[in-house]
C-alpha cells in the first residue's frame, strides 16, 4: 500500500461519529443536523429537467474535456460574475469537473514535482480537509497558517517566512472561507499573486461559497478577478475552482469547473484523462442550464439571508458570533472546548455542530479552533429557528 496513506487523519465526521458515540438524545425533541455542509434548499426545476430529458445521452462516452457548450458557458459566467478584463478561452482555460472537492484533490497530484526537495503546500488552518490529504499523498507536507479572530480569519501572509515560500509549490486559498466565512479582497490576492511570481508557485483558490454572500453589491472577488484588476491575461500561475453544489443547491450533482492559467490546466487535462473522471453527458447539459441562470441565486441568498437573520437575532447576547462575509456557516466562539459544547449540545438538545478542532491541526500556540464549533444554517428556517432556540437554552445553562 502506498505508505503516504497513514499520514491520512480520520474525517472530521467520522470523529463527530466517535464523540456523539453511546449517547442517547432526548427523544422528545427531533434532531436537527447543523454539522454536514450539505444544502438543503430544493434543486432548481428547470435544471433536473434538462438532466432528465437527456438521460439518453448515457449512452455516449463523455470526453473529459467537457462538452464545448459547457465550456462556453462557464467561461460566459467567469467572465460576467467577475468582470474579467481578458475574457477566458473556452478552448484552453476552462475545464469541468465533478465537484470541487474531487478536482482540489487531483491538482495536487498533477502539480506537485516529488522531486523537489521537501515540496510545501501551503493552506490556512482551520480549513477544508481535502487539502491535507491532497498534499500527503501528492508526496509533500501541509503548512499550516492559522487563521483567527486577531487576523479577522484571513492568514498574515506578511509573516510567511520567506524559506516557507521558497519551498511552497502550491498555496490553498478558500475565499470565502470554511468554515469562517471570511473573504479576501482584490487588494490581498494581489498580493499573493505577487508573491506566487517572486517564488514560483501555483495558487489554487477554493472559490465554492462565492455566491452565497449577504449583500448584493457586495459579491467576493475572486483570484482571476485580481489578476485581472492587475491587467495580467494569461492568469499565469492562478487557478480557481467553482461548484454549483452551493451556488446551485445541487450537490449529488457533482458539478463544477477549474479555470485559469492554460498552461497548467494543459498538464491538468492529461492527468485527468488518465485519471478517468470525465462528467457524464447528461449531467454537463443541465450543467449548462445552471450556469446559464441567475435568478434561482439570488432566490437562494435570500433564503440564506432570512435564516441569518432569524438565527443571529435569538443567539444576540447568548454566543460570540457574527454574521460572516458570504457562505453559510456559523462560526461561534464557545465559552468551553468545542468538543464538550458539541457533545452535550447533542445529548442534551438532539442538535449536531461539528466542533472546530476537527478542521484544524495543532499550531505552536494550540489549536486555533478548539474553542469553536461550525454551524452550518442548511435545515429549513423553522428548523435553524427551533435549533437557534435550543442552543440559546444549552448555553444558558453552562
Amino acid at each position: 500500500m502506498n505508505n503516504d496513506l497513514n499520514q491520512l487523519h480520520p474525517y472530521p465526521f467520522e470523529k463527530l461519529a466517535a464523540l456523539k458515540a453511546g449517547i442517547t438524545p432526548p427523544q422528545s425533541l427531533e434532531h436537527i443536523a447543523l454539522s454536514i455542509g450539505e444544502p438543503k434548499h430544493l434543486p432548481p426545476a428547470f435544471v433536473l429537467r434538462a438532466l432528465s430529458d437527456n438521460l439518453d445521452r448515457l449512452a455516449n462516452y463523455p470526453a473529459t474535456k467537457g462538452l464545448p457548450e459547457l465550456r462556453k458557458a462557464i467561461a460566459r459566467w467567469a467572465d460576467q460574475r467577475f468582470n474579467l478584463c481578458q475574457k477566458l478561452d473556452p478552448e484552453t482555460q476552462v475545464l469541468p469537473v465533478n465537484g470541487t472537492r474531487e478536482a482540489l484533490f487531483a491538482f495536487a497530484q498533477a502539480v506537485i514535482d516529488r522531486s523537489a526537495s521537501d515540496p510545501l503546500v501551503v493552506c490556512p488552518n482551520p480549513f477544508y480537509q481535502i487539502y491535507e490529504g491532497a498534499a500527503f499523498l501528492a508526496g509533500a507536507t501541509p503548512h499550516f497558517l492559522n487563521c483567527s479572530a486577531t487576523n479577522h480569519f484571513i492568514p498574515n501572509f506578511a509573516e510567511v517566512p520567506a524559506s516557507v515560500w521558497q519551498q511552497c509549490q502550491l498555496l490553498y486559498l478558500c475565499s470565502p472561507g470554511n468554515p469562517t466565512g471570511a473573504v479576501m479582497s482584490s487588494a490581498q490576492l494581489q498580493q499573493l499573486i505577487e508573491l506566487a511570481d517572486r517564488y514560483d508557485f501555483v495558487i489554487a483558490s477554493d472559490e465554492c461559497y462565492s455566491e452565497l454572500y449577504q449583500h448584493e453589491n457586495q459579491a467576493p472577488a475572486g483570484l482571476l478577478e485580481a489578476c485581472s484588476d492587475m491587467g495580467r491575461n494569461d492568469y499565469r500561475r492562478c487557478v480557481v475552482f467553482h461548484s454549483l453544489s452551493k451556488r446551485s443547491n445541487l450537490p449529488g450533482l457533482r458539478s463544477g469547473f477549474v479555470a485559469g492559467d492554460a498552461d497548467i490546466l494543459g498538464k491538468f487535462l492529461q492527468y485527468r484523462t488518465y485519471h478517468g473522471c470525465a462528467m457524464p453527458v447528461p449531467t454537463q447539459l443541465a450543467s449548462v442550464a445552471a450556469w446559464q441562470d441567475e435568478n434561482h441565486v439570488l432566490a437562494n441568498r435570500d433564503a440564506y439571508r432570512a435564516k441569518f437573520d432569524a438565527v443571529l437575532n435569538i443567539l444576540d447576547g447568548c454566543l460570540d458570533v457574527e454574521r460572516p462575509e458570504a457562505g453559510f456557516y456559523l462560526w461561534p466562539k464557545l465559552p468551553i472546548l468545542g468538543e464538550e459544547f458539541a457533545q452535550r449540545l447533542f445529548a442534551e438538545q438532539n442538535i449536531t455542530v461539528l466542533p472546530g478542532a476537527y478542521l484544524a491541526r495543532d499550531a505552536d500556540t494550540g489549536n486555533p479552533a478548539e474553542y469553536y464549533v461550525r454551524m452550518a444554517l442548511v435545515a429549513t428556517e423553522a428548523e435553524c429557528i427551533d435549533a437557534a432556540h435550543r442552543i440559546r437554552h444549552f448555553v444558558k445553562s453552562l
